[in-house]
């Protein structure tokens, strides 16, 4: 008898072993019942089986019954977490429909002329003494400097005009170089556009993903601002 309680506590243990396992997301609700269900006739057959005169420990038992009871809650937690994510990228993607069309501040360097006059932002890292924006043609070369100044930590602004020498304006783009004394102040470009399009996010990555006016595409924890 003793032999037969042996056996059937080690199928219970690799039992256990497997619902603690990696389970298909398509058959793991399947999967646990049927585990569930054996597990019940394994520990009944136990029951059932064991040495009078040396039974099996009711700790052990209990300890047994947690476990597949954990198991099983676990799974009906990682059910809803499913659902939830799902509902969200759902309500995401029906919220994502109102930001096409509107204008977003993020990184970048393009600086389209509109209206004879370019607009374009920075973001410094920390104040600077000296901010100097580079306008390059969109073969890389520099045909105008702006003299910014002085500018304190955080997102500025600037405009630029073209000169009478400055012939084609399509594809430029601009750098911009900040200074404290003789250190160098971190600095990003940033560049107005407009969103064209917005994709929803995946389960693996929730972030929207926006297509701007020039084709390129961000994610949405990049915007800086609206409206720029």
């Amino acid at each position: 008898m003793a032999t037969t309680t042996s056996s059937t506590s080690s199928a219970n243990s690799a039992l256990i072993a497997q619902l603690n396992g990696t389970t298909s997301s398509g058959s793991a609700t399947s999967a646990t019942k049927a585990m569930s269900d054996q597990f019940m006739k394994l520990l009944i057959t136990q029951v059932q089986n064991q040495d009078p005169l040396n039974p099996t420990d009711n700790a052990q038992f209990t300890s047994q019954l947690a476990q597949i009871n954990t198991v099983s809650g676990l799974e009906k937690v990682n059910e809803s977490i499913a659902s939830m994510s799902s509902q969200f990228l759902q309500m995401q993607a029906l919220q994502s429909a109102s930001l096409v069309g509107r204008s977003v501040i993020v990184p970048g360097s393009s600086l389209p002329v509109s209206n004879g006059r370019a607009s374009g932002y920075f973001e410094l890292g920390s104040a600077a003494d000296s901010v100097k924006v580079d306008v390059l043609s969109s073969a890389g070369r520099v045909i105008d400097t702006i003299d910014v100044g002085a500018e304190s930590s955080g997102r500025h602004q600037f405009t630029w005009t073209p000169g009478e020498g400055v012939g084609d304006t399509s594809g430029l783009r601009f750098r911009v170089t900040a200074t404290r004394g003789t250190a160098s102040v971190s600095s990003t470009a940033l560049q107005s556009q407009a969103i064209t399009s917005v994709a929803a996010g995946t389960s693996g990555n929730s972030s929207l993903r926006l297509t701007l006016k020039d084709g390129s595409t961000v994610s949405y924890s990049d915007v800086r601002a609206f409206g720029g």
